[in-house]
This record gives C-alpha cells, structure tokens and sequence, in this order.
C-alpha cells in the first residue's frame, strides 16, 4: 500500500461510501467501524441498511452515537425514492419515501441524500423544466430536515445522463441549496466532457463519488462492477481534481465502487486501500 501524505494538505474530506464493501454483508454497526479505523473522515450509507439495523431492533439514536463517537461525520446517503416520475400517484408516493429517508437521516446526524432520476432511467424525460421544479419540491421538503437532496448524474439513464442536465435542472429549481452529484465513472458512462466541471461553483458540489475505470469495455458496455481504485485503471483524474480544485471545491470526496473481486477481500484492506489510493491520487493531481 502506498504511503498517505499527511491530511493537514488535503482541504476535502475523505469518505467512504459503504457500496464499497457492500458485498461483505456486514451489519451497518460493524462498517461504521471499518471506516473510522481505516482513517476517513466521513461516511455515506445506503437507506437499506438503516432500515435492516432498524428492523433488527436497532435504535437510531445509538447509530448516531456511535457514528459521532467514531470520529465520523455522515455527509451523505444513497435511497431510491420516485421524485420525478410523470405520474402524479408514482410521485406523491416517491416524495412520500423520500420524507421517511430524510427522517431517518435527521436521527442520525445526516447531511445530504443522492437524488437520482428513479423511475426515469429508461425513458428520457425531456423537459427539464418540469424536472426542475420537482427538483425544487425535493428540495423545500428537505428544508423540514436540514436534509439536502443532491441531484445525481446517472450515466446508464436515459433521465440526467450528462453533468449538463443536472447543471440546469440545480439552476432552474431556484433553489440555493440544489447541488450536483457527479461521479467519474458516470461521467465517463454517460459521456458528459470533464472539462463541464469548470463551468460550476465548487460550492454546488458537495459530494463528489471517486473511483476509476478501465478503458475496456467502451461506455456503451461498462458497468458500475468495473470500477476500480483510483489509480488503477485509466480515467483522467489528474484533470478531474484539478478541474474541481479551480471551481472551489472543498467538499468531500467519497469513495463508491461496486466490484465484485473486492467484495470477496478483507473489508479493512478494501477500505484502507481505497483511501490511501485516493489521497495519493488527489494528492499527485494537486501536488499535495
């Protein structure tokens, strides 16, 4: 493993996105562990992993604990509530779970939620307009629960597949909280030009998900389960990070990958190695 270059240098947070290690299986308690021993400065947790420590006779208040007592900040969360379906029943229903994940991330000291384009990915929805005014109603919700929805940049959708999409439907929502979620890996996917990142206020980007990829398979075939460490495969990180440095993104990076080969390793080397190999990255790109 490569050396870490001391974090006082780094200006963002590191977090770990538990999609990472997913394929362990291990109880949300347990993960939150891993990642504070690791070393991040942060975590982002599924929705359903809530629900399954909640349902196992979990408290949430203790979950905020011992999120807190391990160091850890929880700066975002990955559910899949309908917000922008057409259907009027499909929606209410969406903003309905929507709400129950907000709540349930208020308990927990949560700070953001992803907000992809569920119920939408096969289909293209053309005005975005409408989209945007969803977005905005997404958003006035998450004002109940200081819970902010980040749009998310989904490159396998035929709904918010490119950064440009997002980017308009953040500005027409009109809203000062809309904030963009983007990802190298749905970058690459959904064809969106890096060079798009310079055209935003870092302060838009609060999260932003790291990984890297291989140049074969081609976009129209990769899938989330080839994504890699970053520095393993052949994304242009050096200029992603120097592009989202000279927007004025401070924010947090996280760490989100879905591949199979790690899902059969040692959940604390998975998690440690993803964060030194994501420093390093940053850091060689930034000359940190």
């Amino acid at each position: 493993m490569t050396s870490e270059p001391a974090k006082s240098k780094h200006p963002f947070k590191y977090s770990f996105n538990t999609s990472t290690i997913r394929g362990q299986k291990l109880p949300i308690t347990q993960v939150i562990d891993i990642t504070a021993k690791a070393g991040y400065d942060a975590i982002e947790v599924w929705i359903d992993e809530i629900d399954r420590f909640v349902g196992e006779g979990g408290k949430l208040p203790d979950l905020k604990k011992r999120i807190a007592d391990s160091g850890l900040t929880l700066e975002g969360a990955i559910g899949f509530p309908a917000w922008l379906v057409d259907d009027d029943a499909q929606r209410a229903a969406g903003l309905k779970e929507a709400q129950r994940n907000m709540e349930l991330l208020q308990q927990i000291g949560g700070k953001r939620m992803a907000a992809p384009a569920i119920g939408a990915t096969d289909k293209a929805m053309t005005n975005l307009h409408d989209i945007a005014a969803r977005y905005r109603a997404l958003l006035e919700l998450g004002d109940q629960f200081n819970i902010v929805p980040m749009v998310e940049v989904w490159g396998f959708s035929k709904t918010l597949q490119h950064l440009g999409e997002a980017a308009f439907v953040c500005i027409e929502s009109g809203h000062s909280n809309a904030c963009v979620l983007a990802d190298v890996y749905h970058l690459h996917k959904g064809g969106s030009p890096i060079s798009g990142l310079k055209l935003l206020n870092g302060a838009a980007i609060h999260v932003f998900h790291v990984n890297d990829y291989p140049l074969d398979p081609p976009p129209a075939t990769i899938t989330d389960g080839h994504r890699v460490f970053p520095g393993d495969g052949k994304a242009p990180l050096d200029e992603i990070f120097q592009t989202l440095y000279s927007t004025g993104f401070r924010g947090v990076f996280s760490l989100e990958l879905f591949n199979e080969t790690y899902y059969k390793q040692d959940p604390l080397q998975v998690a440690q190695t993803g964060l030194s190999k994501t420093r390093d990255a940053v850091a060689k790109a930034l000359k940190l």
